[in-house]
């Protein structure tokens, strides 16, 4: 029979264990500073290529964080901020090394989006076109064209977006035309949600075609004299991105892209991973805020635990949370962003519409996810430093802001409720042509009906 053992007894003998190099927890030197600087994405292996290409950006990140609050504060547009980035062929990532580019994979390129956003979230949401434009481009068929277009990137050239009409226009038709002229097209309209215009070389455009269904891309030179570009985006977030109105009066066109152009990669779950990765940036900065305002504070409340504000039991777990809460939206921005590059990629056996169905799903079910998390984020923030940290001079509230109005675009509401339409019912995604007005229902836009079971 085994002898009892009292609960008082000390623990039996480690023969492993040596008293004479033992060390009281007392005797511990302090814990050593973290080291926050280092980038290390939740569900993401390390990555040399990743590490090459970081270190050659995070010295423009850390110049553009220096006056992203004073900018946002003072309604300052980044233009200085986006030609640094021009200056180190940011907007040239994903074109290969061959044609001048740093041939960045997109889980790479999004790493780096949700840097920049944590610097400053309105410089990286001003690249959204772009980033989806070159997306187009890589996926074109013809390669004079991707090599036209390369050399554009290569050079620090950026383009624009003019896709959405600010009423006028029925729900899934443009206002907006093109029409031959000489051989080529001209392009008349106005568009508002001109997101990064202001600060690009080229503006792509939704465009109809009379007579034809559907809608095109129509690429225009921003400098053309046809081209005036309004800074008049008055939301309460977001405001230095450059998203007002844009008006388009006989402009020549550069390119078009039709959709048969447009059917080989899914622009819109690329588009709305771009404001997924402006929030995971935006979390982030959440968390770098509420970290330094903890270390530094020394003033407490009477009905607080009495202790510095830095060891206080309570605060010290808001900012776990708001930890975890963007360890959670990078690890699902990079999850969509993984499944897009594991269906678009060679030999994924895919359809155009099968794939394009997967693409939305990823980028719907990230996008259901991580609103509430950055949002909550955000203003948790405030629960932790009390009412002095809502001084306007601190300008903490620019995240909430800014978080609330990425929020707003492709409204989330609709989000879950296609999720659920696929997982229910097996119905993919469809997409319309263009956001417009509702018309009375028996003149309503033709969409595909549902005859069928459409599953990617």
């Amino acid at each position: 029979m085994v002898p009892p053992v009292s609960p008082h007894a000390p623990p039996p003998a480690d023969p492993g264990f040596d008293a004479r190099v033992a060390v009281a927890l007392d005797e511990l030197p302090p814990p050593t500073p973290a080291r926050h600087l280092i980038k290390l994405t939740p569900g993401v292996p390390p990555d040399g290529r990743y590490d090459e290409l970081a270190a050659v950006f995070r010295p423009v990140f850390a110049r553009i964080a220096e006056g992203a609050a004073a900018r946002d504060a003072d309604r300052v547009l980044p233009f200085e901020q986006v030609g640094w980035l021009n200056k180190e062929r940011f907007g040239a990532l994903r074109v290969p090394v061959s044609d001048g580019g740093h041939g960045a994979t997109l889980a790479d390129t999004f790493r780096l989006l949700i840097e920049l956003a944590e610097a400053d979230s309105q410089v990286a949401h001003l690249l959204r076109s772009h980033v989806g434009f070159v997306e187009s481009i890589l996926a074109h068929g013809d390669a004079a064209l991707r090599g036209r277009w390369f050399a554009r990137f290569a050079a620090g050239q950026l383009v624009g977006n003019a896709y959405t009409e600010r009423g006028g226009n029925a729900l899934g038709t443009l206002n907006t035309v093109l029409e031959e002229h000489d051989g080529g097209w001209r392009l008349t309209g106005e568009k508002y949600y001109c997101t990064g215009t202001i600060f690009a070389d080229w503006v792509a455009v939704a465009a109809a075609r009379p007579g034809r269904p559907g809608r095109d891309i129509a690429v225009v030179s921003t400098q053309h004299s046809g081209v005036r570009i309004f800074d008049d985006w008055d939301g309460f977030g977001q405001q230095l991105t450059g998203t007002g109105s844009t008006s388009f009066a006989a402009v020549p066109v550069d390119t078009v892209l039709r959709p048969a152009d447009l059917a080989a990669h899914p622009e819109s779950a690329v588009f709305q991973l771009v404001l997924l990765a402006v929030q995971a940036g935006i979390c982030r900065a959440v968390l770098g805020d509420a970290r330094a305002a903890v270390q530094a504070r020394t003033r407490s409340f009477s009905t607080g635990t009495g202790v510095p504000v830095a060891d206080d039991p309570q605060v010290l777990q808001i900012v776990g949370e708001i930890s975890a809460s963007a360890f959670a939206v990078d690890a699902v921005v990079l999850a969509a962003v993984a499944e897009l590059e594991s269906v678009c990629g060679t030999g994924a056996g895919l359809s155009a519409a099968e794939r394009y169905a997967v693409c939305e799903l990823a980028a719907n079910r990230a996008q259901t996810a991580i609103q509430p998390l950055v949002l909550a984020a955000a203003s948790r923030l405030f629960d932790g430093l009390g009412a002095s940290s809502t001084a306007r001079a601190c300008n903490l509230d620019r995240h909430w802001r800014n978080a609330r109005t990425v929020a707003t675009h492709n409204p989330a509401i609709y989000k879950a409720r296609i999720v659920g339409d696929y997982e229910v019912n097996g119905n993919a995604p469809l997409p319309f042509d263009a956001v417009g007005d509702v018309v009375p229902p028996d003149h309503r836009h033709p969409r595909t009906p549902r005859t069928a079971k459409n599953t990617p």
